[in-house]
């Protein structure tokens, strides 16, 4: 599921500051942090935190809105390595913390389509009469865009319902595990160009982060590592887990990075 998800420009985390230093950082990620982290640990106490900083200033859902319910699936798992020199320059640190090879899985939409053409997303959709609830939703959403084994994929809980205003949506994000990959790829060239599994060390190098205006006004944090730019609530999303998980360090929300 892809939305253009920015916030006001006079609303924006980070906005005029020259550096973004999360707290937790250093006791996390740190020379000195003790060695490997556990990971499924660390995504189960993801899934159970409230939103914080601009998803959770959206706009509610009202009683007049006829809104229709969706979930994406934030879906980490092992066995990527680092694809750009900012994202390798990390692996001595993200080694230390167990975390050399971890990655979440996201997709780009076909340029063809009529709404947020090209925008990279999470795996995910509408909730069909079908689905028993919004985990379901999210896993067959993932299976039909992805091709992705739902055996193999622990669910650890939901984040807070996000109401997205342009597409009347109310989505539910999944936090997922998966230690063992399946295969992805695109199912539906008219849907996907491309399915990936990113590194978590290119998004969370410095080099590779920044942030997005949106010819609407809205801005937010972003992430170019190379072969995917990820901007909207699907970096909102990312930079929030980023920063719960105190994975994050320190970038810079002035530098620009364009829209493509």
């Amino acid at each position: 599921m892809s939305t253009t998800g920015g916030i006001p420009a006079d609303s924006a985390r980070g906005h005029g500051q020259a550096e973004r230093n999360p707290a937790g950082m250093a006791s996390d990620l740190g020379a000195d942090s003790g060695g490997a982290l556990d990971i499924r640990d660390a995504l189960q106490r993801l899934a159970s935190s409230k939103l914080t900083g601009p998803l959770a200033g959206r706009p509610h859902r009202s009683p007049s809105d006829d809104a229709r319910d969706a979930a994406v699936l934030m879906l980490f798992g092992k066995g990527t390595m680092p694809r750009t020199d900012a994202g390798r320059s990390l692996l001595p640190k993200l080694e230390h913390a167990g975390m050399a090879d971890i990655d979440v899985l996201l997709l780009q939409r076909a340029a063809t389509l009529r709404h947020h053409a090209g925008q990279v997303a999470f795996p995910g959709g509408a909730v069909d009469a079908e689905d028993t609830d919004v985990t379901a939703a999210a896993l067959r959403e993932a299976e039909e865009e992805t091709g992705l084994a739902p055996d193999g994929v622990e669910v650890l809980g939901q984040l807070t319902p996000i109401f997205l205003p342009p597409s009347k949506f109310l989505v539910t994000p999944v936090v997922a595990w998966s230690p063992t990959q399946s295969p992805v790829r695109v199912m539906d060239h008219g849907e996907s160009a491309s399915v990936y599994r990113v590194p978590v060390a290119d998004l969370l190098a410095a080099p590779n982060r920044g942030s997005y205006v949106h010819p609407s006004g809205y801005h937010g944090p972003a992430f170019d590592v190379g072969v995917l730019t990820v901007w909207g609530f699907t970096a909102g999303l990312l930079d929030f887990a980023f920063d719960q998980l105190s994975w994050a360090l320190p970038w810079d929300s002035n530098r620009l990075i364009e829209l493509r």
